[in-house]
C-alpha cells in the first residue's frame, strides 16, 4: 500500500482506515481514509505495512522526517518502543485523540487495552540525554529520555511528595543553647527532644542513653528558635546559616519548617547526596524505621539535566526510597516526585 505526504501529515486511502485506524489505532479517521502523523507513517513503513510514502521507502522517509521535524528520531524510537510493549498510542497533536491544546507532551499512551480516545495512562515528553528540562514542566508528565546509544529510560513525574506525617511530640520552652560556629549546642535537653522528636545528635554519641547535650544543625536550631523551644534569637541563627551557605539556607529552612509542620521528620540527606531524608512516623529513635524519601531543594525555575535526574532517582531507588524535589519559592513550596517507570 502506498500513501501520500501532504505537508506534515500522510494520507492513505483504500482500506487503510480499516487496516490501520479501526483495527490498530493508527492515525485520525478522515472519512473513508486515514490521516497519519509522520511518526505513525514511519512506523508503518518500518513494519512493512506501508510500501511507500510519496515514493519514499522507510530510509528516505525517515531522513526526510528528521530534517523536517526537530527531535523526530528520538520520538520515533519512543513510539516504536511503546508500540512493541503493546500499547495503543497517539501523537500529541491537534486533532488526534486525547491531545490537549497547548500541551508540551509528544506521545499519548492509553491505558493497556484501551484504543485512542480512551483513558490516557501516560502523557510522554521525549527528550535526549543532553537536553535541559524546566522543573515546572515535568509535573504530570512521563519523561522518556533517549540516550546516546538510543536506549530509552522512563521516569514518572508526579505533583506532591506523598508525605504522610504522623510524628507527634511536645516541645519544651526556652532551653539553654549556644550558637557555636556552624551549629548549636543545646544543654540539658529533655530526653524526648531527641528520642521522640528526633532533633539533633547527642554530643556524647548517638548510642549514649543519657543525653546531656545535643548538637543541632543550624536548620534544626532555627526551627526550634522560631517555635520558642531554645533561648536563641531565630534571626541570629538564620543570619549564621546565610553566612555558612548563602541564600540556599533560606530555601532549605522553608522546606524543613513545612515538613515539621506536617508531622514529617527531616534529617540530613548528605550521605545520599540530598538535602534531607525524611521519616513519616517516628515513635522512638531506639526503634527508628527506614526513611521513606530523599528530598533535594531547588528553585522553582530550576532546570534539570536528564543525567542529574537519572542519578538522583537511581540512587534513591537503590536505597529503597522515593526521590522528591522541593521547588522552594518565596511564598510557598511545591513538591515533585520522580521515579523510574517500566511501562
Amino acid at each position: 500500500m502506498n500513501a501520500t505526504l501532504d505537508g506534515d501529515v500522510v494520507r492513505a486511502g483504500g482500506d487503510a482506515r480499516q487496516r490501520f485506524h479501526d483495527a490498530r489505532g493508527y492515525g485520525r479517521a478522515d472519512g473513508p481514509d486515514v490521516t497519519l502523523a509522520r511518526v505513525e507513517a514511519a512506523h508503518l513503513l518500518y513494519r512493512g505495512d506501508l510500501d511507500a510514502v510519496s515514493g519514499m521507502g522507510f530510509r528516505a522517509f525517515f531522513r526526510d522526517s528528521v530534517a523536517s521535524e526537530p527531535g523526530f528520531a528520538a520520538r520515533f524510537l519512543v513510539y516504536a518502543d511503546l508500540r512493541e510493549r503493546g500499547f495503543y498510542l497517539a501523537p500529541a497533536r491537534e486533532g488526534w485523540p486525547g491531545a490537549r491544546v497547548g500541551g508540551d507532551e509528544d506521545v499519548l499512551v492509553f491505558e493497556r487495552g484501551e484504543k485512542p480516545g480512551g483513558p490516557v495512562a501516560h502523557r510522554v515528553r521525549v527528550v535526549g540525554e543532553r537536553e535541559e528540562l524546566a522543573a515546572a514542566d515535568l509535573v504530570g508528565r512521563t519523561l522518556a529520555v533517549v540516550d546516546e546509544e538510543s536506549e530509552v529510560s522512563y521516569f514518572g513525574c508526579e505533583a506532591g511528595g506523598g508525605f504522610d506525617g504522623r510524628t507527634e511530640y511536645d516541645l519544651p520552652a526556652d532551653m539553654e543553647a549556644d550558637l557555636l560556629d556552624d551549629r548549636v549546642v543545646c544543654w540539658s535537653p529533655p530526653a524526648a527532644l531527641y528520642e521522640s522528636a528526633f532533633y539533633g545528635q547527642p554530643v556524647s554519641g548517638r548510642d549514649d542513653a543519657d543525653v546531656d547535650a545535643l548538637q543541632l544543625s543550624l536548620l534544626e536550631a532555627a526551627d526550634l528558635a522560631a517555635r520558642g523551644a531554645v533561648d536563641l534569637d531565630a534571626e541570629a541563627v538564620i543570619e549564621r546559616g546565610r553566612e555558612v551557605e548563602g541564600e540556599r539556607f533560606d530555601r532549605r529552612l522553608s522546606v524543613y519548617r513545612e515538613l515539621r509542620d506536617r508531622g514529617v521528620v527531616p534529617k540530613t540527606g548528605y550521605k545520599f547526596g540530598a538535602d534531607f531524608r525524611t521519616y513519616d512516623a517516628v515513635e522512638t529513635v531506639a526503634e527508628l524505621p527506614h526513611s521513606e524519601r530523599l528530598v533535594r531543594v531547588v528553585t522553582p525555575d530550576h532546570r534539570f539535566h536528564p543525567r542529574e535526574l537519572a542519578l538522583d532517582v537511581r540512587l534513591a531507588g537503590g536505597v529503597r526510597k522515593r526521590m522528591v524535589f522541593a521547588l522552594a519559592g518565596d511564598d510557598s513550596n511545591d513538591y515533585l516526585t520522580v521515579e523510574r517507570l517500566t511501562p
